[in-house]
């Protein structure tokens, strides 16, 4: 590659929300794809689009260091994402250390980083969902799981660094992804959302299952989710790139919680069917973490100028279903 060609670096970039960022900056940048494919489809996720190269993780900071001059951004989306995952050494590593080691080398090189935090850091919600990145409010937040934890560290480790006035990257943001639904999730299993998961079984005429309540202030299916379209998490991306002097750290929600149930029936309206809904008990092993509530405070994203509307629940699961899970290529 010539010397004078800019890079972008999105590491995670075959997952769900980083193909979707990738395959879009790929229109407009030279992007450079660091992830790990194994013997899934996830290469399926960014084949349509022309990518400038694609590393293996262990190969990252020599890549980086061989391109500093050209490489202007690194979009860290890379992450153990199962909120299921028991080795805490390896979320660490992967969610953790890297994060920590790419913010030192964007700090180093006066480059822009934009990572993947989690709504996972505010645990039950007890304290809110408040984007607020002062060290002390951080410090009272309590994830439920070890996914939830290691972006919070990462969380209070930048909050740490920026109090006590230490380098930071030339721009950083970190963006709180609510729950995101959209394409190119499939290759996730059980950690796709509710949309893809229960799709196959509305399109078959089935009846669908959702977590029965347990808590006597929610009704079956009552438990309410902040669902964001991944288009939105490329839009926001996209508008950090496209305003450099904008950092913090951010929460990407549509600010507006809707119910499970509510998501099951726009899927069955998706595909012209009466809803069919039935209920079970939520797993013992994940009911006393499971989160009732989550919804996105969105004025300080608002605030820094990012002006566009969120997709609303219905428009973003029927283009979703119509247009991807319904096609015959649901890769986008």
């Amino acid at each position: 590659m010539p010397n004078a060609t800019p890079l972008i670096v999105v590491t995670g970039g075959a997952g769900f929300i980083g193909s979707n960022i990738a395959g879009d900056l790929a229109r407009r940048a030279d992007v450079v794809v660091c992830d790990r494919f194994g013997a899934d489809h996830r290469w399926r996720n960014i084949a349509k689009h022309d990518m400038a190269d694609i590393l293996a993780p262990e190969q990252l900071f020599d890549f980086l260091d061989a391109h500093v001059q050209q490489v202007t951004a690194v979009i860290h989306m890379g992450a153990i994402s199962a909120t299921t995952e028991s080795d805490v050494d390896l979320i660490l590593d992967n969610n953790f250390r890297l994060s920590r080691d790419l913010w030192r080398w964007c700090c180093a090189h006066a480059s822009r980083l934009i990572y993947a935090s989690s709504a996972a850091t505010y645990g039950g919600g007890e304290c809110g969902f408040s984007d607020d990145d002062d060290p002390r409010f951080l410090a009272r937040l309590k994830p439920l799981n070890a996914y939830g934890w290691s972006k919070h560290l990462f969380d209070r480790f930048v909050a740490r660094s920026l109090a006590r006035g230490e380098n930071s990257p030339r721009q950083w943001a970190g963006l709180k992804f609510f729950n995101v639904y959209g394409p190119n999730e499939y290759h996730k299993g059980s950690m796709q959302s509710v949309v893809a998961r229960i799709y196959p079984r509305v399109a078959a005429g089935k009846p669908v299952k959702l977590f029965r309540s347990h808590r006597p202030d929610y009704a079956d299916g009552g438990q309410q989710r902040d669902f964001v379209y991944v288009d939105d998490c490329i839009r926001v991306a996209g508008w950090l790139l496209d305003h450099p002097t904008v950092s913090g750290l951010f929460n990407v929600g549509c600010g507006q919680a809707r119910s499970f149930a509510d998501l099951a029936r726009t899927v069955f309206r998706a595909v012209d069917r009466e809803p069919d809904i039935t209920y079970i008990d939520t797993p013992l092993e994940i009911r006393d973490k499971y989160q009732y509530f989550t919804q996105a405070e969105t004025t300080k994203l608002r605030q820094a100028g990012f002006s566009e509307d969120f997709t609303a629940l219905e428009a973003g699961v029927t283009d979703y279903v119509r247009n991807y899970l319904a096609g015959d290529d649901p890769y986008r």
